[in-house]
């Protein structure tokens, strides 16, 4: 049967990586941020331009990525230029992987427990 244990395993961070990708500009942000090559940052105001919002919004949205660690800021003159944590990306990559994980064995155990613990019964 499935533990509570297994079920409750990053169950937080997962939340806090669905929850910051669920919104679409979030979403646009990552992926532009993702493209980007090595030392290629952008600062806030390129990063608005491309996404087509304002530089309130894009900080904003950066602000919680950067709180979930996806997102890093580099200070370079008067501009703090943004790039995507890779290693924060791989590790985001796995909690929505294990979220999403399909166990077809635990699946029909647990069916299987079910339908003895029924037979139980009407005997």
């Amino acid at each position: 049967m499935v533990s509570q244990e297994r079920i409750r395993e990053n169950t937080d961070e997962q939340v806090a990586v669905f929850s910051a990708l669920a919104d679409p500009t979030r979403l646009r942000l990552v992926k532009l941020l993702c493209q980007q090559k090595g030392p290629d940052a952008l600062c806030v105001n390129a990063l608005a331009g491309i996404l087509g919002v304002t530089q309130s919004a894009v900080s904003q949205h950066l602000r919680v990525l950067k709180a979930i660690g996806l997102v890093r800021g580099e200070r370079r003159g008067y501009h703090i230029h943004y790039s995507i944590n890779r290693e924060a990306v791989r590790r985001c990559q796995d909690l929505m992987s294990a979220a999403l994980n399909i166990d077809e064995s635990i699946e029909q155990n647990a069916c299987q427990n079910c339908y003895e613990g029924m037979r139980k019964n009407v005997s």
